[in-house]
């Protein structure tokens, strides 16, 4: 694939700026077909994305539907066809801008008001339109041959909540149209497993206009939590790990320690308490700090392994709020470790050790990711360089491959992020180790060495869930619901199949309740058929007992699995150590 760039020469794309140059020349397509549609239209930001592209329009008093992009889609097909060639032009500020205002496009204006005085502008044009472009771009529209407008949604100009709202069209584009279509199948794989409409059907969680990004847990939804929590805590106690637990709302001057308040503050919330501005932590780590300092350190306690279940609250905008993935208040499983230099490698493992078997338990491939310094940061270039080539040292004597992510880390150090590859392909980013020589600093932390004198302790923060209420998203997606039996919310169901079993199911009920069993007695007067297939495909619960006249009389059990339709006859006795054995075992 032919790409040109905006100084004019032409060159065959890499691997890496194929599809994203694909994408963005489809986002320019795409906003010229609306131009046709709708000429009053003005244009915001077209860029590539991760899966496809969008463009932020402003459409004025026009409201458009998921139906209306069947017509801009058709439109978009005219022009590919035309086979317009895509050509590049540069101007100097002043030109640039009267270029848009002749054409009416006043967030084009304005961006290019914000950019330098100096700034030399280029663009891109096919057929009668034009858009301001940094590029590459494709060198004709008849280039793009797979492509789908997938949905609609709202964007603030500039993203600030103070700007006008703009109608986002959304898309995706592919090289080919087999690679269309097997997107667009996991697109509907994953529409089925929609952990917000699977949490409604299974009575997990709940989402209210009362409380915008603040989940609401149902007793089904609190087990599964309670449930990785309780195996988080094991995990823990036999890595080493102390717990503990630290203020929900801190005073603001902890967080200008820590730099939280010059980088994070418009993320955080914070109140007024006897004249005294105080912030709900959006980050567990600053408590850890004080822990720490709470009294003197030998180098004999090193290192020092903090974790806290800590609930967590960061402001996000209202239009990027999604059930579970991206909420206002989450439940983070950190951890804090202190330790000298030269127990830096051998901590990393411990922790990568410690992420990998969480990760394998649930069934997760991963990849993992190590993010350099953001030009936010905090920090001296040697602290950088030294934590950044720690993380690295260590991600090689384990032999462990990773992608760099330039200026992605955080403010205050490097960090390894693990991104979990689901059932279906999709990518998630959850367990993170972040190196920190900034903090310690910050806060003066010291130990006694073996000589007696004063060191400085190095700090990791590290998650492995990341966000509990999010991870649980992610496995009701993976799983589609059909937790393992011993995550599970409910995993048995007896169903009596009239009034004259009831009383032995009812005792099968009862020995199971007896043995820790999370088991459900399910005697209403519906068909046993109807509640069969309740409880397999609402509930999904992963055993079901059908008991008849015939088990009455052979004193016996039918059980039948959600994942087929075969029924299998034992003792209770017999299905009692399986299913037991199964839930102990967290097969």
């Amino acid at each position: 694939m032919k790409i040109i760039y905006k100084d004019g020469h032409v060159e065959e794309a890499s691997e890496d700026l194929e599809l994203d140059t694909l994408r963005h020349s489809a986002a320019h397509i795409m906003a010229q077909a609306v131009k046709h549609l709708y000429p009053e239209a003005h244009f915001g930001y077209g860029p590539a994305t991760e899966k496809g592209f969008h463009y932020d329009i402003d459409l004025g008093d026009t409201k458009i539907s998921d139906e209306d992009l069947i017509a801009i889609e058709e439109e978009m097909k005219r022009i590919i066809k035309e086979n317009l060639p895509i050509k590049p032009f540069i101007l100097p500020r002043d030109e640039a801008i009267a270029l848009m205002e002749s054409r009416n496009e006043k967030y084009k204006v304005e961006h290019i008001g914000d950019l330098d005085e100096d700034a030399v502008i280029s663009f891109y044009q096919q057929g009668d339109y034009i858009d301001m472009c940094t590029g590459p771009h494709l060198t004709y529209t008849k280039a793009l041959k797979a492509f789908k407008l997938t949905s609609i949604s709202g964007a603030y100009w500039k993203n600030n909540s103070e700007n006008k709202m703009l109608t986002r069209i959304n898309g995706i584009a592919f090289r080919t149209k087999e690679e269309l279509d097997a997107y667009l199948k996991m697109m509907e794989e994953a529409e089925r497993r929609d952990h917000r409409k699977i949490g409604k059907e299974m009575e997990l969680f709940m989402l209210r206009d009362e409380a915008p990004g603040f989940p609401f847990f149902l007793p089904r939804g609190m087990i599964i939590k309670n449930e990785l929590i309780t195996y988080w805590r094991e995990l823990h106690r036999e890595a080493g790990y102390v717990e503990i637990a630290t203020p929900l709302i801190m005073n603001r001057h902890l967080w200008e320690i820590s730099g939280h308040w010059d980088h994070y503050k418009d993320n955080m919330y914070s109140t007024t308490i006897d004249d005294e501005i105080f912030c709900v932590k959006p980050m567990n780590c600053p408590g850890s700090v004080l822990t720490y300092a709470n009294k003197p350190h030998s180098y004999k306690e090193l290192p020092l392994r903090m974790a806290e279940l800590g609930v967590v609250h960061r402001h996000e905008m209202k239009g990027a709020l999604h059930g579970l993935f991206r909420v206002r208040c989450f439940t983070q499983d950190d951890a804090h470790i202190f330790m000298s230099q030269n127990q830096i490698s051998d901590e990393i493992k411990r922790v990568v050790d410690l992420i990998n078997t969480v990760y394998s338990k649930f069934g997760f491939e991963y990849f993992i990711e190590l993010s350099t310094r953001p030009e936010n940061s905090m920090g001296s270039d040697e602290d950088w360089e030294a934590a950044t080539n720690g993380l690295i040292d260590a991600l090689e004597k384990m032999g462990l491959p990773y992608i760099v992510n330039e200026g992605d880390g955080a403010f205050y150090g490097p960090k390894i992020d693990f991104h979990l590859r689901d059932c279906i392909g999709r990518t998630w980013q959850c367990g993170t180790i972040q190196l920190d020589f900034q903090m310690p600093l910050n806060f003066d932390l010291e130990y006694i060495d073996a000589d007696g004198s004063r060191k400085r302790p190095i700090m990791i923060h590290r998650v492995c869930f990341g966000s509990i209420e999010r991870f649980i998203g992610v496995l009701t997606e993976h799983f589609a619901g059909k937790f393992p039996t011993w995550l599970a919310p409910v995993q048995v169901k007896v169903l009596p199949v009239s009034e004259k079993s009831a009383e032995y199911a009812k005792a099968a009920y009862q020995t199971l309740f007896g043995k820790g069993v999370r088991v459900e007695f399910d005697d209403r007067g519906e068909t046993i058929g109807y509640k069969i297939r309740e409880a397999r495909q609402i509930d999904r619960v992963p055993y079901m007992l059908i008991i008849g006249e015939k088990e009455v009389e052979s004193n016996t059990v039918s059980v039948r699995s959600r994942e087929n339709d075969q029924t299998q006859t034992m003792t209770l006795d017999e299905f009692v150590q399986q299913v037991t054995s199964e839930i102990s075992n967290r097969a």
